[in-house]
């Protein structure tokens, strides 16, 4: 498996710092979410800081996936908010997605994650769904033309929650620029179907894997082996449908002990791998 750690667990690292460290632990790759410490999307000379993070990933040998699931990079006040759901404001969640696309292309990135969004209270189910297939439509145009991936993370809570969903909306936009992004925890979390299951009924899709440990009906990323993931079964479904993209660690509450725990993290999946 092509390991990977999230920038958004070593929140606390200047970004050059964090690359250092997760390569030096033996990672072969990150998951680099935009965010205000770790090449703002929204800060002046994007594509000079773009091109000097890129030189620290050729430096590190290191692959890379974009992530773009920052808390408060649009509102200093409402976590996630707003999304391509919202009355007020999508345009803000575009330009995020598109800017993310272009720091992809740029870094050569083997995708860009991202999620739907939860519904909001003043939107329609029907409005909310029709609003996500104008704008991942609108994405794929744009994603394709710069030769990138999207890879759409079902996440519990938000309007896309779960396999089905993303498999629904994928026909719908009808391009196979927008693949799909798997957190594993999440699979445990809310799937009616076993995550080695899920792997392969996702296989023509996957573009992306993030990893963790999780329990049943619980959204809390949890370090691994403390909760229900079955991680020689997920390694093993991986295997099977001849994933090569990077698994990448997703603990972003863990930003604390994040050079311990990347670290206990690389050693309990190469153990879970083989």
């Amino acid at each position: 498996m092509r390991l990977g750690y999230g920038t958004n667990g070593f929140a606390n690292h200047r970004l050059a710092d964090a690359l250092a460290v997760i390569a030096d632990l033996g990672y072969v790759g990150v998951a680099l979410t935009l965010d205000h410490n770790h090449l703002d999307p929204f800060g002046p000379d994007l594509s000079q800081r773009t091109a000097e993070v890129g030189r620290l990933l050729a430096q590190h040998d290191l692959a890379v996936v974009v992530e773009t699931g920052a808390r408060y990079v649009l509102d200093p006040l409402r976590k996630h908010e707003p999304t391509l759901l919202h009355n007020h404001g999508a345009e803000w969640r575009m330009s995020l997605l598109e800017r993310a696309i272009e720091v992809a292309a740029d870094l050569g990135a083997e995708a860009v994650s991202f999620w739907s969004g939860t519904l909001p209270a003043d939107v329609f189910a029907d409005l909310g769904w029709q609003r996500l297939v104008s704008g991942c439509r609108q994405l794929v145009g744009y994603a394709a033309d710069r030769g990138v991936r999207l890879g759409l993370e079902p996440e519990p809570g938000m309007l896309v929650d779960d396999l089905a969903g993303y498999l629904k909306l994928q026909a719908e936009v009808g391009s196979e620029t927008l693949g799909l992004t798997l957190d594993i925890g999440h699979l445990v979390c809310n799937e009616p179907q076993p995550p080695a299951a899920c792997i392969t009924a996702a296989a023509a899709h996957l573009v992306n894997v993030q990893i963790d440990d999780m329990r049943r009906g619980v959204h809390e990323h949890l370090e691994f082996g403390t909760g229900e993931v079955d991680f020689p079964s997920v390694f093993s479904a991986l295997r099977e449908i001849q994933y090569a993209g990077l698994v990448a660690v997703e603990l972003p509450r863990h930003s604390h002990a994040a050079p311990t725990i990347a670290r206990d993290s690389l050693a309990f999946l190469r153990r879970a791998a083989t």
